[in-house]
């Protein structure tokens, strides 16, 4: 994939001439064009520079290494010491044996070749290495190393791992040397002592004095970078929880913030920081290990990982930064020593190598494929490492982090991948955006992985509807959809959103951008959908499809405008239709080898509108006619009052107007000689279902039945006489007015008036207005059902004349959501008509007359001669389809206005438990008047289950009041209302009355004249006597 280019890693005494000013400054460099190419997914570490933080990784690497066996480092080549041929680590002699490796096996898993067959080797005096711009650094200090005493008389000896590491890292000879002089003095008589035990800093800052450095300066900035990582390990990025507030933490801080402190071991301010850096590194976390069996100072993330990729950037070549070292192997092997220091494990260092490489690859410019692919492998083991369970918080945000990075920034170039990649050479571009692509689609799919339950199709699949196909379809479209409007915008001169007016030379504007548009498709084609096609079927056809589309859109606009025919517009329909032409030609040819041709997508496609401006006018004409229904209905908001015409027409004329403007439009739109098309059929349906849908909202804004349910009064006991106040009240009964109640006079009247046997019914002007806007949706909803079917039967082209009887056999579609609302109002109008009847028009009877002052005297006779009349009134005016909804709605709001003067009828009424034959002899005399007088239109299995509720609560009427009680606990404890041994507390109204309901049986104890009923809600609820 990338040019092979062989080098030798030896350094002349004059490549490493430059000073380290210049180091720093092209390190600077570098490290801005990585920040502008890709952010850091893991934040930073205040106070430390990437370059502190890069010396720190190789002190933290140099430490683990000799910590773990004596001597120098070295890499031993299995060929070279008879074994099977596999790398191996070791501390061997201090001249070492130099490396020889140019078949790396971690090269040759991440797909990278080798560069170079030489030994790499070191120069007596100084050495240089030197970068491409934009690596992370291109130069490093001047080092020297003794050549090799095995090596007499030569000028350069093989490297050794630590020298390699050193330069890569870039790191000093002198700050080498003062490392290797403190871990010396650290570790005699501590040979089994292990790197994790060990505190770098703190034994740097206590073997090292002002005399190790050339000046109080270097000494002072290396003094703060040893204490800044303290910092950062031990409180800001603690591994294990710690409270900023704890008493070593504040000491800690003491220690830093002091302007000047001695630095002897035996110094106060020494053994002060010695003191807390190790109360706070040899913590454990509550039910681990016990405090002192394990160290924590630089293991806390993100500082890990920040340290741990610092010393992964290291296998980059500085000399050419897209070249991975041959003797990467080793390297990766020393640094596997770290892991215990910073708390890194397989499955992190996955995650880091990948961003790693990845990082490489974006900072050198995308000019090495290979480093790309490498990422790519390494994801893999990533992929599969994120299955696992019980993975560490840490990974995760790790994970996450780098996820996020890699695939927002590869789909910020693949959703204007045009853009990205046509700059130079277009097969250049095309396999950086494979790159790229390659990288969004592996990252997603972990992503998608780790998100969701259900599996997902391998990304290798190719196919539409595979995650990976469905990922392609998304960019194409997206970066089609951007390139086109460059096109456009380059064509108009316009910034964001350009559009077509009066003001463009809109025909030479079209005419060019139809043939823009095709070079652009054939450069997608050429360039491009090879690429692709390792992951879509057919995304030329796709891009071809989304160019259509959006040209489309632009010629759409463009004939919107237009008003006639000219040759202007002759022109660009001609352009529209060649482009047409060559864009159907090349889906046609991208799409003969899928599997099913492509249909999807050619269904996609809708041929551009370039037939005669006729059908544009009668657009215009089917606009015009909704005009004048929306007139009709504004009119009839104004004026209608509800009085029908006539007996014959029982309906509102508003309705007769609007359905004649309906169908007249319809008969004129299938008599204009054009073809008329569906979409423009549907235009006019939706239109008219508009406007029908805002007359049913309009004939069904008549309030709601709440308006007429009467407020209950508050819940009292009844009052308990003295038996001779009792004998006085039964005594002067047949003096008593036989209507008690205010309205007693009213009801005595009415009942005169009519006869006294055949009262008048009570039905107001206002309900038999409801009952004319019920006649009116009737009405309407039939004749939107014939529309309807004119609608559907014509636009599919059966026939060119109307014809009732082939109507009948074409389902309806266009006006579904105008009839759903129509008969939604129908039963809400019926439902506040019925409503309004009951508990209005017929108080007097219902609530205000039934049962007041006492059962026997107040039965349900009179209420039932009332509501038949009212029901023979009802069945005069409604019409046929509208009297069962009607019916059906006047008995529910009887039978809730029956269990209302039952449960809340005030202080009128009481009851006893002798009066419960009467109130369910009265109830089944209210269930025979909806059976006969309904003339069949309510059936008796529809009235014994809406009666079920009312018959539940007469039979509690039936009980004792000690077992009304006990119902009533039952029924509080099922409700979860009280519990026992708790003071029970007042059940809630919920307007449901039910024989489980605790508000219901409560209720029925207030209205029971009984004395155990009456000391049970004084003791348990405080409830009053009635006045």
């Amino acid at each position: 994939m990338g040019r092979l280019q062989h080098h030798h890693r030896s350094r002349s005494a004059s490549s490493y001439a430059r000073s380290s000013d210049t180091a720093n400054t092209d390190h600077d460099v570098g490290s801005v064009a990585a920040d502008t190419a890709v952010d850091c997914p893991f934040g930073h570490v205040d106070g430390l520079t990437r370059a502190e933080l890069r010396e720190s990784a190789y002190e933290i690497f140099f430490m683990s290494c000799r910590a773990a066996g004596g001597g120098r480092l070295n890499y031993f080549p299995a060929g070279e010491s008879g074994g099977d041929g596999s790398p191996t680590i070791g501390a061997g002699p201090r001249g070492g044996t130099g490396m020889s490796v140019v078949n790396s096996r971690v090269k040759r898993a991440l797909g990278l070749k080798a560069r170079r067959s030489s030994q790499p080797t070191t120069a007596r005096s100084t050495m240089n290495a030197s970068s491409t711009p934009g690596s992370p650094g291109r130069f490093m200090r001047a080092m020297s190393q003794p050549s090799a005493p095995g090596s007499p008389g030569k000028g350069r000896r093989p490297m050794t791992s630590a020298e390699i590491m050193r330069q890569q890292m870039r790191v000093t000879e002198q700050s080498d040397a003062r490392l290797r002089k403190t871990l010396m003095r650290t570790l005699v008589g501590q040979v089994g002592r292990k790197a994790e035990t060990i505190i770098l800093p703190l034994e740097l800052l206590r073997q090292l004095k002002l005399t190790d450095f050339a000046d109080s300066g270097e000494h002072h900035q290396w003094q703060r970078r040893q204490l800044k990582l303290l910092e950062a390990g031990l409180i800001v990025h603690p591994c294990l929880p710690l409270d900023r507030l704890n008493a070593t933490v504040l000491r800690f801080r003491e220690v830093m913030q002091a302007a000047d402190w001695a630095l002897c071991k035996t110094s106060d301010a020494m053994q002060a920081l010695c003191n807390a850096v190790h109360a706070l590194a040899w913590r454990s976390a509550p039910g681990r290990r016990p405090a002192g069996e394990a160290c924590h100072w630089a293991d806390g993330y993100p500082l890990n990982v920040l340290l741990y990729v610092s010393l992964l950037q290291g296998i980059f070549d500085l000399r050419e930064d897209t070249v991975v070292l041959d003797e990467v192997d080793e390297l990766l092997e020393l640094m596997k020593r770290t892991w215990t220091t910073l708390g890194i494990y397989k499955m992190l260092h996955n995650v880091c190598f990948a961003w790693v490489l990845f990082q490489q690859y974006v900072v050198t410019g995308q000019v090495e494929p290979d480093l790309a692919g490498a990422a790519l492998a390494v994801l893999t083991e990533v992929a599969a490492d994120a299955k696992q369970e019980n993975r560490d918080p840490v990974y995760i945000r790790v994970l996450s982090s780098i996820l996020d990075a890699i695939h927002d920034w590869s789909e910020k170039r693949l959703l204007d991948y045009h853009e990205m990649y046509r700059k130079g050479n277009y097969a250049a571009g095309a396999v950086a955006m494979e790159s790229a692509l390659s990288l969004a689609l592996a990252t997603s799919k972990i992503i998608a992985d780790n998100t969701t339950s259900t599996g997902t199709e391998s990304e290798g699949g190719g196919g539409v509807g595979s995650f990976a196909g469905d990922l392609v379809d998304y960019y194409v479209r997206c970066s089609m959809r951007s390139a086109f409007t460059k096109i456009l915008e380059s064509g108009l001169g316009q910034g964001d959103n350009p559009t077509i007016d009066g003001d463009n030379d809109a025909s030479e504007i079209l005419t060019r951008l139809a043939g823009d548009t095709e070079q652009l498709a054939l450069s997608e084609r050429d360039s491009f959908s090879p690429v692709l096609r390792r992951w879509h079927p057919f995304p030329g056809a796709v891009a071809v499809a989304t160019l259509h589309s959006c040209f489309g859109v632009v010629l759409k606009q463009y004939l919107g405008k237009a008003t006639c025919l000219t040759n202007e517009l002759v022109r660009v329909l001609h352009a529209a239709g060649r482009l047409e032409k060559a864009l159907v030609q090349m889906m046609v040819e991208d799409v003969a080898d899928s599997d099913d041709g492509g249909k999807s997508l050619v269904r996609e496609v809708a041929p551009y509108d370039v037939e005669s401006l006729v059908v544009g006018f009668l657009r215009t004409w089917i606009e015009e006619r909704l005009r004048i229904g929306k007139e009709c209905l504004l009119r009839a908001k104004e004026t209608e009052s509800w009085i029908p015409r006539s007996k014959n027409e029982p309906y509102a004329q508003s309705a007769v107007e609007l359905v004649g403007v309906a169908k007249a439009t319809v008969d004129e739109f299938f008599g204009i000689p054009v073809s008329a098309r569906d979409d423009m059929v549907q235009d006019l349906a939706d239109g008219m279902g508009a406007i029908f849908q805002e007359y049913i909202s309009f004939l069904g804004s008549c309030g709601s039945r709440q308006s007429y349910l009467p407020s209950l009064p508050p819940l009292t006991r009844c009052n308990q006489d003295s038996r001779i106040i009792k004998l006085w009240k039964r005594a002067a009964t047949p003096c008593r007015v036989p209507m008690s109640s205010p309205r007693g006079r009213l009801c005595e009247a009415q009942g005169m008036a009519s006869g006294g046997q055949n009262p008048r019914p009570s039905t107001s002007r206002g309900t038999q207005r409801l009952y004319v806007r019920l006649n009116t949706l009737h009405f309407l909803l039939s004749h939107i059902h014939a529309l309807d079917k004119a609608l559907s039967f014509f636009s599919r082209g059966r026939c060119t004349s109307p014809s009732a009887t082939s109507r009948l056999f074409v389902p309806p579609s266009h006006f579904d959501r105008a009839r759903a609302a129509a008969q939604t109002a129908i039963g809400h109008v019926a439902e506040v008509a019925a409503y309004r009847l009951i508990f209005l028009d017929s108080h007097h009877s219902f609530y205000d007359g039934l049962y007041a002052g006492g059962v026997t005297d107040a039965r349900i006779r009179p209420a039932l001669r009332t509501l038949k009349q009212n029901l023979s009134l009802l069945l005069s005016v409604l019409v046929d389809r509208a009297q069962p909804v009607a019916v059906r709605e006047v008995m529910k709001a009887s039978f809730q206005a029956f269990l209302v003067v039952l449960l809340a009828g005030g202080n009128d009424r009481s009851f006893t438990k002798e009066d419960h034959g009467m109130v369910e002899e009265d109830f089944r005399s209210l269930k025979r008047a909806f059976c006969t007088r309904g003339e069949g239109l309510v059936t008796e299995e529809v009235v014994d289950g809406e009666a079920e509720a009312a018959e539940s609560v007469i039979a509690l009427m039936g009980q004792t009041a000690e077992q009304l009680v006990e119902e009533l606990s039952i029924a509080c404890e099922l409700c979860g209302v009280g519990s026992s041994g708790q003071r029970m507390p007042m059940p809630a109204t919920t307007w449901r009355w039910s024989r489980t309901d605790p508000n219901t049986i409560l209720r029925v104890l207030c209205h029971r004249d009984d004395e155990v009923a009456s000391h049970y809600l004084k003791r348990t609820f405080q409830l009053p006597k009635k006045r």
